[in-house]
């Protein structure tokens, strides 16, 4: 044998920088089955799925093993097939087993392993009682039923976008992957990127389908139904169909949206284009009168409502342009209402986004008027290729169709918002028009896939310091040093998904290696393709500025406001019941943002210790609430009724001792 090779099933495979054998496995063109295992999380190794035999060691798991010259590695023994059978035979045996009506029944691991596998009867009862849907969120459905308890959410949650608002609670028969406190989706601190349903290999966590609600609007005479297509999903549509990745099917997109009945149809790239007007003329603001820097975008719903919950003290530093999402819907709601003479609820506006978080933007009561939403319904690229196949439309022999105007017009910049780097470009160039003689400085340190980009950048006489950051986890480091003093930025381009709206929680799920690289190359190429490639240059936006949106208009328009957002919809949870049900003694512990940030956790930890070595816990019942509207104050305690603000380990164990009398 070379040095530095293994042998899998008798050939000869070089080891280069694969980190175990499965990635070394796969090399060697063989497909191991695994739930688990995804190479940008840590390693779980718990479906046991990808087990494999390696002489002189017996059977491992190929994910959390690494290679070693010289191995000799079999992935198929009749060991080996038995055992994945008898796995999938007890997944499958309390699997909820609706397959046929299961949006993810096309790419479902548990359905493609099974057949794999040759399981074509399972030799178990289902032992587990059936688990109601949760569809508290507006973004996301989990249904438990059908979890196999892989923990990729779990981990994606917590390793990527740092919420953590998935973990596993229970042992043996009765583990189960739950919400924090076991509580709905819908009422914790889920920031609705979706990232957890890209990750989930079945349907236990699925987009909130609007498609229903879509084709009803279609098919109402009374309404007009007006269509925007974000820049994303056109690079990741045709994946669906047979495309591969990255390629653009615009035109097809068209073609297929009027197929269906759709009675306009617009881009958002050039809603994407107002808001680099806005967002450029704030900035420029900001930065001239030294104020709210550094200025953080707000085009991903998912980042605000993160800055909401995590970092109400930076609010002010957000942008208070709107989305280009919810920019087109004022828009149309106002413009396109009066240019057709219609009523504003006779005009539905739909989306379709490569993210989920947009289901919970359009919600929000900021874009509510009289119970009107200024874009009525929001579907996914998921949802889209389901309403193509559910027409019956041959999406690959689509001839390309062209937007309608003034709406589907749009430069380069409105195009490249669907990519990390975008937005922080957009606005640069439309900052060198107004700053410097409108060359375009070198940018291309703000492009890739790096999860957190940090250049200087010239233009004219003036240097920028900038920062690109995609994931959460990456934007919380960056605002804890900054939170420490250690960085400062002008501006900040923050998106939640790595890579950027490309990857979002809607879109298609792809195995390809650089499916991120290619959608991105799929952007900047029809940005290279238009006509303009600064918002500044679009003739129709600058025919609305001059005619209908004047300065007052266009900030009651384009801009919102945002909220310190309680992470947790609830008043008080038990977090240790008094043993004995005398309840002598009730410690509320205020857990809401601003108080968690003033040491709300330790305090409690300090003061469960507390009561744990005075052997007071059949006395004393421990609360957890989540504001009591005094943030300014914390932490905030309280103690039998009574309130104690800026609370410290001495102040309350001198009330707690005072109340039991333990003087």
């Amino acid at each position: 044998m070379k040095q530095n090779h293994v042998v899998i099933d008798n050939c000869n495979v070089l080891i280069e920088d694969e980190k175990n054998l499965l990635e070394l496995v796969r090399k060697a063109n063989v497909e191991l089955p695994t739930f688990c295992y995804n190479s940008d999380i840590s390693v779980y190794g718990a479906c046991r799925m990808c087990m494999v035999e390696v002489e002189g060691r017996g059977l491992q798991p190929a994910c959390s093993t690494p290679p070693a010259p010289g191995m000799v590695i079999h992935t198929n023994t009749k060991q080996i097939r038995d055992i994945r059978k008898m796995i999938v035979e007890l997944m499958l045996a309390n699997h909820d087993e609706n397959c046929t009506t299961c949006p993810k029944s096309e790419s479902c691991s548990l359905r493609k392993v099974a057949r794999q596998l040759g399981v074509t009867k399972v030799r178990f009862a289902k032992v587990n009682k059936p688990v109601p849907v949760d569809d508290s969120s507006d973004a996301i459905i989990r249904d438990p039923g059908k979890c196999v308890l892989c923990g990729d959410c779990v981990r994606v949650c917590n390793e990527i976008q740092s919420v953590g608002v998935l973990d596993f609670a229970g042992r043996g028969a009765g583990a189960k992957v739950v919400a924090c406190f076991d509580k709905k989706l819908g009422e914790v601190e889920c920031v609705n990127c979706g990232q957890c349903v890209k990750a989930c290999p079945v349907g236990a966590l699925m987009p909130k389908y609007q498609i229903n609600e879509v084709w009803a609007a279609i098919h109402d005479p009374a309404k007009t139904v007006v269509v925007q297509i974000a820049p994303a999903v056109r690079v990741a549509l045709g994946e669906y169909f047979g495309f591969q990745p990255g390629a653009t099917t615009t035109g097809q997109i068209v073609t297929a949206l009027r197929m269906m009945g759709f009675d306009q149809i617009f881009d958002t790239s050039f809603a994407a284009d107002f808001t680099v007007v806005e967002e450029g003329n704030e900035f420029l603001e900001r930065y001239q009168n030294d104020k709210n820097l550094p200025q953080f975008t707000s085009c991903c719903p998912a980042w605000v409502k993160f800055a909401e919950q995590y970092y109400p003290d930076m609010l002010d530093n957000l942008s208070s342009c709107r989305s280009p999402q919810q920019m087109f819907g004022s828009l149309c709601k106002d413009q396109l209402v009066r240019s057709l003479g219609i009523k504003r609820e006779d005009l539905v506006v739909v989306s379709i986004m490569p993210c989920t978080a947009k289901k919970f933007e359009a919600r929000r009561p900021e874009y509510i008027n009289d119970g009107n939403a200024d874009v009525d319904y929001v579907i996914t690229t998921q949802e889209l290729a389901q309403m193509i196949q559910e027409q019956g439309i041959d999406f690959s022999l689509l001839d390309p169709g062209s937007f309608d105007m003034p709406f589907g017009f749009k430069t380069g910049a409105g195009l490249i918002f669907g990519v990390s780097g975008g937005v922080s470009e957009a606005v640069l160039r439309y900052a060198a028009h107004v700053l410097g003689s409108g060359s375009m400085p070198d940018v291309s340190q703000l492009r890739g896939e790096d999860g957190t980009k940090i250049t200087e950048i010239t233009i004219g006489a003036t240097t920028l310091r900038l920062a690109v950051v995609s994931g959460l986890a990456n934007a919380r480091k960056l605002l804890d040093k900054m939170r420490r003093g250690e960085e400062h930025y002008d501006l900040i381009e923050v998106m939640a998904c790595c890579g950027g709206c490309i990857n979002g929680g809607g879109q298609p799920v792809s195995h390809h290696h650089d499916y991120k690289k290619d959608r991105a190359k799929g952007l900047y190429n029809n940005d290279k393709m238009m006509q303009f490639h600064s918002s500044q240059e679009n003739p129709y936006l600058n025919k609305i500025y001059d005619e209908s949106l004047d300065a007052e208009r266009a900030h009651q328009l384009l801009h919102t406001t945002y909220q310190n957002r309680r992470r947790i919809d609830q008043g008080e949870l038990s977090l240790n019941q008094a043993a004995s049900g005398q309840k002598e003694l009730t410690i509320k512990i205020c857990f809401g943002t601003s108080c968690f940030l003033r040491g709300a956790q330790d305090l409690y930890t300090k003061l469960i210790d507390y009561i744990r070595e005075r052997d007071l816990e059949d006395k004393v019942d421990f609360k957890a609430t989540f504001c009591g509207e005094r943030c300014k104050r914390g932490p905030v305690i309280n103690i039998n009724d009574k309130v104690i603000d800026h609370c410290t380990f001495e102040l309350a164990k001198e009330e707690i001792d005072k109340a039991l009398r333990l003087h």
